[in-house]
């Protein structure tokens, strides 16, 4: 099979700037809109992002209706909640204030009022969905995050727990990219301290997963230039944005966590989450990603502190961190230089270090982040064992989106064993 000749960089559009959350309403007024669908979750409906948007759109005479109950690791029924609300809105555009849960429901929401599908799967990613593309343009989209890791301002991907399937999917298209991604870090204020940390240590895998994911030079040539996937693995730009992202969760993350009046720190964090979106927006994620979506969706009985205790819920940043240091000791050996670059970015001493401990080290310099972060330690701590592995393995085993980009091929019996290494990660 030929090996692709290119990769594409579809453009993100960001503005950033303290209080930029209060120019979309003239935004919106500029685009034609007149009657604005405000999506956000239940805790940050009370909270000033969603009053200050509010506000933005009744200054510029635009109607708009207010969805309150998008689900923080959203199931495929809170989005079909979410799209039944807007179905007969004849809603003209989307404004979603929160985080990725939000971002990522209001883009599947604009996609599903726009070409509603026969099946609700049709979208979803091959080999789960049918994967259908996308007809045609979608309605605009705002996304103001008020958390700073999922990026999801700039990425064309929203991901949600598929239940029957025990494991996360979703759909990925370069029409769902929102419009305009507002970073403002006033909004980021009112974070508590353990949401800080999963997000920053959400981007922190961005980064180490899209700068060492397999080169595009590597990814099957489509048969078409339009068939060539949203996420299309490690290339010269994604480079620059995933490793300037890592730079700055080295720099600002344990400021951000520790002290939320750190202004600098949270200004810097929303810029990193943005900068590593761009990147794995291009490049893609791989093993830990795909490795994490059925540590959340099967969890029994874990209460993440800082979130919601209305249903057992590990936060997709710790789901995601938990796996990466079995992770990166196995990839390492792909590309060594690779991952002794994302360890010095990341603040590791690598001078000297032999291609052969490249692994251990990049993994000890994200174990460092977890303790310093206090992440739970290992799967176990969350409630898993080693009897969940085979769940495990086959909740992850579907997701060819991302983990067909690992550097290294993981099957059945070497995910079964980077599962049992991350049951206990110090």
């Amino acid at each position: 099979m030929d090996k692709d000749i290119a990769f594409e960089m579809a453009a993100s559009t960001v503005r950033y700037g303290r209080g930029v959350t209060r120019e979309v309403g003239m935004d919106l007024a500029a685009l034609g809109a007149r009657h604005v669908l405000v999506l956000t979750d239940p805790v940050v409906k009370a909270l000033a992002p969603v009053q200050t948007v509010i506000e933005s759109l009744q200054r510029e005479r635009i109607t708009c209706a207010l969805y309150d109950r998008v689900r923080v690791e959203p199931s495929d029924e809170s989005m079909l909640d979410a799209v039944a609300f807007a179905r007969d809105g004849a809603f003209d555009a989307f404004v979603a204030v929160g985080g990725g849960s939000t971002i990522d429901t209001a883009k599947v929401v604009n996609l599903y009022t726009s070409y509603p599908p026969a099946d609700f799967l049709d979208y979803v990613n091959a080999p789960i969905g049918k994967g259908l593309p996308i007809p045609g343009p979608l309605k605009p989209l705002m996304a103001i995050p008020t958390t700073a890791g999922t990026g999801s301002e700039t990425t064309g991907v929203a991901i949600f727990d598929l239940h029957k399937l025990r494991a996360k999917t979703g759909i990925a298209s370069r029409r769902l990219k929102p419009t305009l991604g507002y970073l403002d870090p006033e909004n980021t204020r009112t974070m508590p301290p353990n949401v800080a940390a999963s997000s920053g240590l959400d981007i922190l895998s961005h980064g180490i997963e899209s700068f060492t994911a397999m080169p595009f030079t590597e990814r099957p040539r489509p048969e078409r230039p339009e068939l060539r996937p949203a996420y299309q693995g490690s290339n010269p730009i994604s480079d620059v944005w995933a490793l300037q992202a890592l730079r700055l969760v080295a720099t600002y993350l344990v400021r951000a966590v520790e002290d939320p009046s750190d202004e600098e720190a949270r200004m810097n964090m929303i810029l990193a989450a943005s900068y590593a979106g761009m990147g794995f927006g291009s490049a893609g994620v791989h093993l830990p990603h795909g490795m994490s979506y059925p540590v959340s969706s099967n969890v029994r009985h874990y209460l993440a502190p800082g979130y919601p205790a209305d249903h057992p819920l590990v936060p997709h940043g710790v789901s995601v961190i938990l796996n990466a240091p079995a992770v990166f000791r196995f990839t390492a050996s792909a590309n060594p230089a690779r991952h002794l670059e994302a360890a010095a970015a990341l603040g590791a001493n690598v001078s000297g270090v032999s291609a052969a401990d490249a692994g251990k080290v990049l993994a000890d310099r994200i174990t460092w982040f977890m303790q310093r972060l206090h992440v739970p330690n290992g799967l176990r701590a969350i409630g898993y064992s080693s009897s969940d592995i085979p769940a495990l393995v086959e909740g992850t085993l579907p997701q060819h989106r991302v983990t067909k980009l690992s550097p290294r091929p993981a099957g059945d019996d070497e995910l079964s064993a980077l599962f049992e290494e991350a049951m206990v990660a110090w």
